[in-house]
């Protein structure tokens, strides 16, 4: 379910190819700086790539661009977001503009999620 072989080259390509919110948030959270929490980059569950994610704490972080802008795009966001919760994974969304503006808000945010206190 976690990361199939068939996602492995579009998980990839997702990397290669991160947004520049994306590389900026990546700085903040690769090498365990956020509580010591473990975050993985463009890793799949099921058939979802997820932008961030911390299997210790089944947390994961989905930046917003103008991609999910798109009439109808936010449907699908919800369906994808039931699904993860189904399975028990916590979802935080936050718009790409936050990680320039306020990226502080998003290490609290995960913090106070992954259940540590701020």
């Amino acid at each position: 379910m976690h990361n199939k072989k068939e996602l492995k080259e579009i998980r990839k390509k997702f990397r290669r190819n991160a947004t520049s919110a994306e590389a900026v948030l990546w700085k903040s959270l690769k090498n365990k700086q956020v509580c010591g929490l473990k975050f993985r980059r463009q890793h799949s569950v099921s058939n979802c790539v997820l932008d961030f994610y911390c299997p210790q704490k089944k947390l994961a972080i989905e930046l917003d661009g103008e991609y999910h802008a798109i009439p109808g795009k936010e449907t699908l966001d919800s369906k994808r977001d039931d699904f993860l919760i189904s399975l028990g994974i916590k979802i935080l969304r936050f718009e790409n503009k936050i990680v320039f503006e306020d990226p502080e808000l998003i290490i609290e945010e995960i913090i106070k999620v992954a259940g540590y206190k701020t």
